[in-house]
Order: structure tokens, then C-alpha cells, then sequence
């Protein structure tokens, strides 16, 4: 009876075991496709998306594009109300206008008129000098003999010195207008202007921030909020989906890897037009394993390490949509031997 049962269960068992070498051998049935052929991949579409909003804050006062509508490079799709941004530039405008004055001043120096009026100042100081200067010998004379009282001498001594210290300050006023603006205040001014401007960049910048434009060619996926809205810096107020480029996110098995390289030509199969497949190449392949993910659409569940790869499609068109299911079928002549070797 034993004998029978292994009789009946060895060919089972054998038939068993093969077929789990078969299914779990390295060539992958459901990557590589039939026989030796050219390798089989299974991807999804990875279209870019950019959520879009203002650098600067404010009020919407424009949305100019719905959900669905295409867009092109620079087309401007939403404003805000500039008129806080435009007071601002006028005012940095005035700042940097009056900085600029006062730059030009001290660089000009002082006017022939202030010199000379300066040059009289000093004049009428040594006039006054010497008639105090007479005055106290007067009075010095007059004290000798008795004439004056001590108290007169005094004054006018005072009065002398007075006269003497108002020459000096006349004459070093004329010395400075002579001389010019002092080389510290020209770095000073030099610097207030400098920071003027900045300023004025500054809210220049803010203003042409007050509307934005598309960065690429793409479709309006999402339009988030509305016209009268108050958003901050940064908030999003467009998703965009970029029309270029359209990638293929697909994976490579390990034994497969030497037979696959950058540059190979692939056509890429939509399960809606399988006659009519697109044209790319392998743009990129990872450097890193991983494991195959479950969101690539494969015919059997696979646990082997994987290498991501990226298919640079040629010429997309609307048939291929963000994260749909392909396809990707390395054409025969394209390299792959080379490749491998």
C-alpha cells in the first residue's frame, strides 16, 4: 500500500517542484516576455504636477483660467490687487530720490557763495580782533596811571580774547567749506543710497509678484481658489500638470540589468491603443535596488529586487494620462546587446 501511494505522489510532487522552478526562475515570465526576446517592462505614466501661488500675499482680484483649460509658457493666470504694492514702489522711489540728493550735495561740495560768504565772516572776526585788541591796550595804558579801575582792564581783556576765539572759528568754518565734504560722510550717503535702492528692488519685485504666469506648457488640474480671496505668500492656487515632459516610471529585475542601459529605444503600449504605441527611450536607470512595488501593474505579485528606470517618451500626446498603466517593449536593434556586453 506504501509502495503505491509514493508511486502516485513522486510524479506529483515532481511535476509540483518544476513548476515552482518555472514560475520563480530569474528571467521573470511576466517582465521579459516570450522566449529570448526583448525585454518586457511594466510601468506607469509620471506626468510632472507644480502647484502654483504668488510669492507675495494679498487680495485675488483675477483668476484667468478654469479647471481643464491648456496653458502656455508665460500665459498669466491669476492677479492680486497691486495697489499696496504700487504705493510701495512710490514711496521707495521718493527715498531713493532724496538719498540721491544728498549724495550729489556732499559730492558737490559747497557753492562758490557760501566760500565767500564764509571768507567775509572770517574778515569781519579779524576786524573785530584788532579794534579789541586796541581797546584792552587803551585800557591797559589808562589802568597804569590810575585812570580806570581794574574791573575796566579786565573787561577788556575778555573782550579781546572773545574776539580772538571768533577768528579762529571763522577761519576753521572757511577751511572746511574749502576742503569739502569729509571722504566718511560720502561713504555714509553712498550707503543709504545703496540701501534705498534695494528697497525700491525690492518692492519692484513684490509688485511684478502681484500676478504669476505658467513656468511650462500644461493643463489646469486644479484650481483652488477664487477671485476676492486672501491668500498668504506661498498658498497654492493652481495645481498645473506639465505637458513636457511625460516619463514612464518602470522597473528592471536584476537578471535583466545587463541587458538594459540608457539610450535604448522602447515603444510604449496603452492598454487603450495597443496598435499604436509610442516612441521613447531609457533615460535613467537607479544606481539602488528596491523592491517591486504594488502599484506596477505586472501579470503575477513580485517580491525580487527591482532597479527603477525612467522611459523618456518621444512625442506624448493626451492619450497618456497621469499614472496610467503601460507597457514598455524594448525594440529589437536598438542596442540591447551592446548593452549587455
Amino acid at each position: 500500500m506504501r509502495g503505491r501511494v509514493l508511486r502516485i505522489a513522486l510524479p506529483v510532487l515532481a511535476v509540483a517542484v518544476i513548476g515552482a522552478l518555472w514560475l520563480g526562475i530569474p528571467a521573470l515570465r511576466g517582465w521579459t516576455g516570450e522566449g529570448n526576446g526583448p525585454p518586457v517592462l511594466y510601468g506607469n505614466v509620471d506626468i510632472r504636477q507644480v502647484d502654483l501661488g504668488f510669492r507675495v500675499g494679498g487680495r485675488i482680484a483675477e483668476m484667468a483660467v478654469e479647471e481643464g483649460d491648456p496653458v502656455r509658457a508665460g500665459d498669466v493666470l491669476a492677479r492680486l490687487d497691486d495697489r499696496p504694492y504700487r504705493d510701495a514702489v512710490a514711496a521707495a522711489e521718493a527715498e531713493a530720490a532724496g538719498r540721491t540728493a544728498t549724495l550729489s550735495k556732499l559730492q558737490a561740495g559747497a557753492r562758490p557763495e557760501e566760500i565767500a560768504r564764509a571768507r567775509a565772516m572770517h574778515a569781519e572776526q579779524m576786524a573785530r580782533l584788532e579794534n579789541a585788541e586796541l581797546e584792552y591796550q587803551r585800557a591797559r595804558q589808562l589802568q597804569a596811571r590810575g585812570a580806570i579801575p581794574q574791573a575796566s582792564l579786565d573787561q577788556a581783556r575778555a573782550a579781546r580774547d572773545m574776539a580772538a576765539a571768533g577768528v579762529a572759528s571763522a577761519l576753521e568754518d572757511l577751511r572746511l567749506l574749502e576742503e569739502g565734504t569729509r571722504k566718511e560722510d560720502l561713504d555714509f550717503a553712498r550707503a543709504e543710497l545703496r540701501a534705498a535702492e534695494a528697497r525700491l528692488a525690492r518692492a519692484r519685485t513684490d509688485l511684478a509678484d502681484a500676478e504669476f504666469a505658467a513656468p511650462a506648457d500644461g493643463i489646469v488640474l486644479s484650481r483652488v481658489r477664487e477671485a476676492g480671496a486672501v491668500v498668504a505668500p506661498g498658498e497654492t492656487v493652481y495645481v498645473l500638470s506639465l505637458t513636457q515632459p511625460v516619463w514612464v516610471r518602470a522597473y528592471v529585475p536584476e537578471p535583466l540589468l545587463g541587458r538594459i542601459h540608457p539610450g535604448m529605444e522602447v515603444d510604449v503600449v496603452t492598454d487603450t491603443e495597443p496598435d499604436r504605441p509610442y516612441r521613447g527611450r531609457i533615460g535613467f536607470i537607479s544606481p539602488v535596488a528596491e523592491f517591486t512595488p504594488k502599484t506596477v501593474e505586472t501579470p503575477e505579485l513580485r517580491t525580487d529586487l527591482v532597479y527603477r528606470l525612467r522611459v523618456i517618451v518621444d512625442r506624448p500626446d493626451e492619450g497618456l494620462r497621469q499614472g496610467m498603466p503601460v507597457t514598455v517593449r524594448l525594440r529589437a536593434g536598438s542596442g540591447g546587446a551592446a548593452g549587455a556586453s
